[in-house]
């Protein structure tokens, strides 16, 4: 830096650079100003501290289109002779207008010339606004009875709101969530990391590369970065990694910012909205103006079009849960239990029963974790898809509202398109754009363009949702917190289908399995129908809906049959490769992928013994390597036969739903079994509640193994007989809809029992677990088990044998990462057992709750059990043996 010491003048000027004029060593770097008006903005004080009586030079200058007025020493000193010192004195004072150096201090060391480091000096220009007049988005208000059931009002209004591909929803009054981040540890201590975004450069802006350093108006950000994709672009347990490339180093992307507390964020907020809004009264004298929504609206897009200024805000984007938190409760007391268990906490939507995302086992941040959005006016969302085309849903913590606007889904090519025409050199410069987040485009070219925009202004307490393909952007009116994630109904399979086939052609990474969801989906399905054919009670099952031969999910599976029938087709056309029956593990402690392109392997890949470590998608197979056919080969999960009998079974078929239940559930048919015919799909039966294992291993041969295994050492699948140890803390009252029993076991709410277990974050030893029956409204009851030293620590699911399932994943998982054998012989665990619905002692209290018989199903099959067991006993041979060792009477 270089110190001039002006005549007349009795001040320094400390004067900030232009990186991109490189100086020599010792020598300084040529100093801008900004010549008319001839004026010094105290935009960096935060480095004037090394200086006496500093005014330091604003690095941002402009000067209506004109060149940037080079100067040296000499003719600086010669300038400054033009202003008085009364000039200068007002420039050092905004010093005192912005945040406090001292309270606002950064952890991240934000250069001075941030933000929130110079006064707001652009201002609103209400005669030129540039508000798009587009549609509004429908608004839908549910009753409480509707609201009861997440899933099921989004697919009632998906053929209304779909269309135009986002929507408002608006809970019922009674639907008031108390919000975690106003805690005040939360609000007053917890920082949390921004970006900033340079609003002005959102749509109007040249390429990187074409720029040359001499024609830029504007500073060159130093360690900027591309935006990255909402989602992460790796595996599942590894975030993105950074650009690295010279070229991505100068991809338009967001800076790092402050990092903020909720208090201090607010505070800055304010201020930047109360400046850049100010009206000047006919005296001249500047006054605050409180602007509405439109005139918000018409402003930011004057910005972003027409652009007269710099304009830069701070966004608190994609905060992981690991930062802030959830805005939502997870942990239940008496007065929040209905927040912590509904389906609209976002913090439960996405493992819902109905949505397919339940069977994934990762938790990945932003699709199945919730993300906190901290924004202040005209921070933005720039255009963009969801992650594999899922849908969204958003919640308004509180604060100013969000302006949304969407397209939908059918007409997400015609946006690209109008884009690419509108944008094209930074489309050549960056063919994938549109996944760095960090491009606005007006609705109103959009709308010239015929592609069909509509408009949402989303409140606090209102939730948006998005639909899948639909593209979405927005800005902030104000300060305000938002929080969103992903959720997945059955119908969401065929767009996620064409999402991969996307990202494929596009040579993306993945963040899901798309395979493993979809058979995932079957075997909850097969499970349903299945036990369809046994049950006595009618029960609603929502499975049975998406089955049959034009079933959503019957579709879904055809239409992936077809795809791999037509690859393997081809690939068979010029090799003879050997197919090789898939590990049930292949993907199970790493993700498997093509080398090429990034296309999931779960149902099927192409390898080679060169490169054991390496597969291909079958459409990739030829450009692995070059070796000999009798080297290579291709892994399949299921055969071509085996997947068009799963249809089958969808469809209904018996012999081949079969067939499937016994791959799924691991059961032996009985004479009885052999007696059922037709289709199950026309049976008027409905499903009880089930509660088997999903992800269960169809390898039948290791089933048998283990089977075999266990009965010869005397263990059970988990080790312990768990039901003799399990305490009963709260035996809880009856509930008498038909939710609350299954034929194995009765449900009373508020029951609640201790059982040890080993500690799901250091399986080494056991911990207590508490095991609660919690009131779901609508869904009947809703199981949770928490770990009792660390409370944090739960899991809900609307069965207790999949309650169970969790917490015994989660122990294995964290095994497997320390490296720990101790479960390797886990197979499953009985859910019933382990809440203590088995105990004798507690089943006999239990069932003391329901003198009259009133859970019907229970009883029924108690009675009809009891009744077998005797005619058995009775026409069997009554003379004296021993069973397992017992002697029978």
């Amino acid at each position: 830096m270089e110190i001039v010491e002006l005549p007349n003048h009795p001040f320094f000027i400390g004067a900030q650079f232009y990186p991109e004029y490189k100086s020599r060593p010792g020598k300084a770097s040529p100093l801008f100003l900004r010549p008319n008006p001839f004026r010094l903005i105290a935009a960096s004080y935060g480095e004037l501290d090394t200086v006496m009586n500093p005014v330091s030079v604003h690095q941002h200058l402009i000067n209506n289109g004109s060149k940037n007025f080079r100067l040296n020493p000499r003719n600086l000193a010669s300038l400054m002779e033009h202003l008085t010192e009364s000039q200068i004195n007002e420039d050092m004072s905004l010093k005192n207008h912005l945040p406090d150096k001292d309270t606002d201090k950064d952890t991240n060391k934000e250069p001075p010339t941030s933000p929130r480091h110079r006064k707001v000096l652009a201002r609103w220009l209400p005669d030129e606004s540039q508000r798009p007049i587009v549609d509004e988005a429908p608004v839908f208000s549910p009753s409480l009875e509707e609201f009861g059931d997440t899933l099921a009002y989004i697919e009632k209004i998906r053929p209304l709101a779909e269309p135009y591909g986002i929507c408002r929803i608006i809970p019922p009054s009674t639907w008031k969530p108390p919000c975690r981040l106003k805690e005040k540890t939360i609000w007053e201590h917890t920082k949390f990391p921004t970006r900033i975004q340079t609003v002005d450069l959102l749509q109007n802006r040249e390429p990187m590369m074409k720029k040359k350093p001499k024609s830029r108006k504007r500073k060159r950000r130093r360690n900027s970065r591309m935006g990255s994709s909402r989602r992460r672009s790796g595996s599942a347990s590894s975030p993105s990694e950074p650009a690295s490339s010279p070229e991505a180093e100068e991809k338009f992307g967001f800076n790092s910012g402050s990092d903020f507390a909720l208090e201090e964020f607010e505070r800055y907020a304010l201020y930047f909205k109360d400046s850049y809004f100010e009206k000047k009264d006919s005296v001249g004298e500047e006054t605050k103006w409180t602007p509405s929504v439109e005139e918000i609206e018409g402003e930011y897009w004057r910005i972003v079009e027409q652009p007269t200024d710099e304009v830069e805000v701070y966004y608190g984007a994609d905060l992981e849960s690991r930062v802030l938190g959830s805005g939502f409760y997870k942990k239940a007391d008496s007065d929040m239990d209905q927040y912590v268990v509904s389906g609209w906490n976002l913090n439960n939507l996405p493992r819902l029963p109905g949505s397919v995302l339940s069977f994934e086992d990762c938790d990945i941040s932003g699709v199945l974790v919730p993300w906190l959005y901290v924004g202040m006016c005209f921070s933005s969302f720039c255009w963009h898809v969801e992650d594999h085309h899922l849908y969204s849903l958003n919640y308004h913590h509180f604060g100013e509202p969000k302006v949304w606007y969407g397209i939908p889904g059918s007409d997400a090519t015609s946006l690209e398109k109008a884009m690419r025409k509108h944008l094209p050199d930074l489309f050549e410069e960056q063919p994938d754009l549109l996944h760095g987040l960090v491009t606005q485009f007006s609705p109103s070219i959009l709308k010239d363009e015929g592609v069909k925009v509509y408009r949402v202004v989303q409140n606090a307490g209102e939730y948006v949702l998005t639909f899948p393909r639909a593209y979405h952007a927005g800005f902030n009116c104000g300060f305000n917190c938002a929080e969103a994630v992903n959720v997945a109904p059955v119908d969401w399979l065929a767009h996620g289908q064409n999402a991969v086939e996307l990202y494929s052609k596009e040579t993306r990474k993945t963040s899901l399995s798309h395979d493993k969801l979809l058979l995932g989906a079957a075997y909850e399905a097969v499970k349903a129908l299945w036990e369809l054919l046994d049950s006595s009670v009618v029960k609603e099952n929502t499975w049975k809906s998406f089955c049959g031969k034009n079933g959503t999910l019957t579709k879904a599976i055809q239409a992936r049959l077809r795809m791999e029938e037509e690859r393997l087709a081809d690939l068979g056309k010029d090799s003879s490769l050997r197919s090789v029956k898939m590990e049930k593990d292949f993907d199970s402690k790493s993700e498997r992928e093509c080398f090429s392109c990034f296309y999931d392997l779960h149902l099927s890949a192409s390898g080679c013994k060169c490169s054991p470590e390496e597969y291909a998608c079958l459409r990739h197979s030829d450009d692995l390597c070059s070796c000999e056919e009798k080297d290579r080969f291709v892994l399949v999960r299921y055969t071509m036969d085996e997947l068009s009998s799963l249809v089958r079974a969808l469809e209904g078929e018996m012999e081949d739903l079969k067939i499937w239940a016994s791959k799924v559930l691991g059961i032996e048919h009985s004479d009885e079994d052999q007696n059922k015919t037709g289709s199950v799909i026309s049976e008027e039966k409905k499903l009880e509640e089930g509660s088997f294992d999903l992800n269960i291993d169809l390898d039948l041969d290791y089933r048998e193994d283990l089977k075999e295994e266990v009965s010869t050492s005397g263990e059970l699948n988990a080790s312990e007989n768990f039901d003799e140890s399990v305490e009963p803390i709260n035996l809880g009252i009856l509930s008498c809809g038909k939710l609350w029993c299954n034929k194995l076991a009765i449900f009373p709410k508020g029951f609640r029992s201790r059982v040890k277990f080993y500690n799901v974050l250091d399986p080494t030893r056991k911990s207590s677990y508490i095991s609660e029956v919690l009131d779901a409204g609508l869904m009947g009851p809703l199981f949770r088990v928490t770990l009792e030293e660390s409370p944090d620590e739960c899991f809900f699911n609307v069965s207790a044998q999949q309650c169970w399932e969790m917490v015994l994943q989660r122990v294995k998982d964290t095994s497997t990462n320390l490296g720990l054998p101790i479960l390797s012989r886990f197979e499953s665990i009985n859910g019933l057992q382990m809440f203590g619905f088995l105990s004798p002692s507690i089943v006999q209290a239990i069932e003391a709750l329901d003198p009259n018989h009133k859970l019907v199903e229970y009883w029924n099959h108690k009675n009809q059990t009891h009744s077998e067991s005797k005619d058995h006993f009775i026409s069997s041979n009554c003379t004296k043996g021993k069973l397992f060792g017992v002697d029978l009477m």
